[in-house]
């Protein structure tokens, strides 16, 4: 992809610029009301981010809004805040939806407005594919304030669903809007602009301004203000960024060897497949690690249960596709590995943006192997810097290569024992009820001998 293409300069169409104003220090100087300042402290929020302070009093003075920020920098925050503090104002049912690319962006999105708005009793659904469509349709029937949705499902209930409509909708958020054009939703974003009042507030969240969102950004916002953090892609200053070069056969040996290293520490581990995910989570287990995989092939319910796992830090090591690689914001990871270099540079900001969140620090180790050289060029030239390579003892590395071995073995027959038994009864299995293989092969032999 060119990167002409991707940066296409819409001058004509550029959204005025705020003055950068003296910052404030508190909630409270941004114009947030009391009950709403309170709830963020006992979320923890101190101060506000850089995006907050730029975006909400912007928001609150009624103006659609541009942002483009970094992950990780409090961009729920900057349009949660505003549009709670609208409904005080003026409650209303159906007041708010908010359009995001993923199932579990669309559940964290959901609690942080259920956290912000626990004592103005505010209501949220949360409308995703994979959860049966009857329940969904009932709490819609509720009128909630706040719809959280992935834009297919949405168009769903709009076309299917009796008397539901947005006609009355008040405001209108599209959170990582570049993602939800690249997964190509933009038919399904059409439809619902198309059916939702034009006069709305509306807030426009991208980690990058590619030429699609600038398209969108001309068709759904009026005159909007254009709050931007970051304007160049970049990486948080407080993240240790590395790489690793080596052979592609030891890429586990590598791995294992990593994990011992840094021991301790929480780990999220980016593979580029759903397989290649499952492969090294059950290699890890069998290993004695804590792993527990996230990924698009398992259900709903064993997604959220993996990373709920995750999150209470019953798992240390997390391993994921790039589903889970924007907008989760697991507040303890210590270090990002892409075990499989991602095919599209800007998913390493993305993914190396899980660690050194809100002001603390972080690791990446990026795995290179012979055949990713030119991939990696590409990230350093996109972040603008070299990376140093991670110190290593290779001997050290060698002298895993039997186990590992031996864990590959046990791995590779659980993965099929696991597509046999999804087969017959079309369950997709997380490794978390996988029993130790060893013993179902050990179970295995003594049955054969008893046949």
């Amino acid at each position: 992809m060119a990167a002409g293409e991707e940066e296409g300069s819409a001058a004509a169409a550029e959204p005025e610029q705020e003055p950068a104003a003296e910052e404030p220090r508190s909630f409270k100087d941004l114009g947030v009301t009391d009950v709403l300042c309170e709830a963020c402290d006992q979320l923890g929020w101190k101060v506000p981010t850089k995006i907050q302070i730029e975006a909400i009093p912007v928001a609150l003075q009624g103006r659609d809004v541009i942002g483009l920020a970094e992950t990780g920098s409090g961009k729920t925050g900057a349009f949660a805040l505003p549009i709670l503090q609208a409904l005080l104002e003026t409650p209303q049912r159906l007041f708010a939806l908010v359009l995001t690319p993923t199932r579990e962006l669309a559940f964290q999105i959901s609690e942080q407005f259920e956290a912000l708005g626990s004592s103005i009793g505010v209501q949220s659904t949360v409308i995703v594919g994979g959860i049966d469509t009857m329940s969904q349709s009932l709490a819609l029937a509720k009128k909630p304030h706040v719809i959280i949705a992935t834009p297919g499902r949405l168009v769903d209930h709009l076309e299917n669903t009796k008397g539901f409509n947005l006609r009355a909708l008040k405001f209108l958020v599209m959170d990582e809007a570049d993602r939800i054009l690249n997964m190509d939703f933009e038919t399904e974003v059409d439809k619902i602009l198309k059916v939702i009042p034009r006069d709305r507030k509306t807030f426009l969240f991208s980690a990058t301004m590619t030429k699609k969102v600038q398209k969108l950004q001309r068709a759904a916002l009026k005159n909007p203000v254009k709050c931007a953090v970051s304007s160049k892609y970049q990486t948080v200053e407080k993240l240790q960024q590395y790489y690793i070069f080596i052979p592609s056969k030891f890429k586990d040996s590598y791995l294992v060897y990593i994990l011992n290293e840094l021991a301790g520490n929480s780990f999220m581990i980016f593979c580029s497949t759903c397989n290649n995910t499952q492969r090294t989570a059950l290699l890890l287990r069998n290993l004695g690690f804590t792993a527990i995989p996230l990924h698009g092939q398992m259900s709903q319910n064993k997604r959220l249960g993996s990373l709920n796992k995750f999150k209470a830090k019953a798992r240390s090591i997390l391993l994921a596709t790039d589903v889970a690689s924007r907008g989760l914001d697991i507040p303890h990871v210590d270090v990002v590995i892409n075990f499989d270099i991602p095919t599209h540079s800007k998913d390493y900001i993305h993914r190396v943006g899980r660690t050194a969140r809100a002001g603390r620090s972080g690791k990446s180790i990026t795995f290179v192997t012979q055949y990713d050289v030119e991939l990696f060029q590409r990230i350093e030239h996109l972040i603008g810097k070299k990376l140093p390579a991670f110190p290593m003892q290779e001997e050290e590395v060698m002298m895993l290569t039997e186990r590992v071995a031996e864990a590959q073995r046990f791995a590779r027959m659980e993965l099929r024992e696991q597509g046999e038994k999804k087969r017959s009864r079309n369950d997709d299995d997380d490794t978390e009820e996988a029993i130790g293989v060893r013993n179902k092969v050990a179970g295995g032999k003594k049955k054969k001998r008893k046949a």
